[in-house]
């Protein structure tokens, strides 16, 4: 393991494009459960004899949007209670060595937003919890904490329409700006891609590590399981993110 962090690590100091996606892995090591989509803090039905993928959708939330809520709730809820932890931070700070450093996150949680990574140059391909904004009028409202005090589903203060969060839904398309951003960056080629906590089951993740490994880049992957590209990066760090992250960062230059 020490000389494959070492590996990662001068591959890592000698690129300036680094791109690290993160998955929910990274954020599970907050206490936060590892999602099934947008809805893993369940398997299978919910309490109301429903998939979560149902009840996390797109039309539910327009048709049923207390029934939405009480779910969206339930994840609000976990992401305010937990906190980034070491592997969020140990990015962040990769990021500020590297000013070239981007990252693509599955997560929807915000911690890497807390832990000091930079807005611009933070791609949220799956949304996130908040601000919310109204389906009706699209104002912005209220921070997701003031809106899980009040009653569900919590309402515009101008129009009365449904709050939502700008997050990605079951049977909803991806955000239009940050899928152009990705392919933007992308087209610009990276030099390293780092995958962290994430399964990379969706196209749009795995294709960064492809190209960028068919354009002679440098891929790595730090996941204490099997995934469906571990046998196609350079090196595999198997483990805890949040302990493969501070440790590969103790071995790059601070300058």
């Amino acid at each position: 393991m020490d000389q494959a962090i070492a590996r990662v690590a001068r591959a890592i100091e000698c690129a300036e494009r680094i791109l690290v996606i993160s998955g929910a892995g990274l954020s599970a090591e907050s206490g936060l459960p590892t999602y099934r989509g947008i809805g893993g803090l369940y398997n299978g039905f919910t309490e109301d004899g429903l998939p979560i993928e149902q009840v996390l959708s797109g039309p539910v939330l327009r048709s049923q949007p207390a029934l939405c809520w009480k779910y969206l709730a339930e994840l609000g809820r976990a992401c305010l209670g937990a906190q980034p932890n070491a592997g969020h931070l140990a990015i962040a700070e990769l990021q500020r060595r590297k000013p070239q450093c981007w990252v693509l996150t599955q997560n929807i949680d915000g911690f890497h937003q807390r832990a000091g990574s930079p807005e611009e140059r933070l791609i949220c391909i799956h949304g996130a919890m908040q601000p919310l904004y109204c389906q009706s009028c699209a104002a912005e409202s209220e921070t997701l904490e003031a809106a899980l005090r009040g009653g569900l589903p919590p309402r515009c203060q101008a129009c009365g329409g449904i709050l939502r969060p700008p997050v990605v839904l079951f049977e909803e398309m991806l955000p239009e700006a940050a899928l152009e951003q990705l392919y933007s960056e992308l087209g610009k080629g990276f030099e390293v891609v780092l995958l962290v906590g994430t399964s990379a089951s969706f196209p749009y993740i795995a294709e960064p590590v492809l190209r960028t490994r068919q354009a002679g880049g440098f891929t790595a992957e730090i996941n204490p399981d099997l995934t469906l590209l571990s046998h196609s990066v350079d090196v595999r760090l198997a483990g805890r993110a949040l302990d493969v992250l501070v440790n590969l960062l103790s071995h790059i230059s601070s300058h």
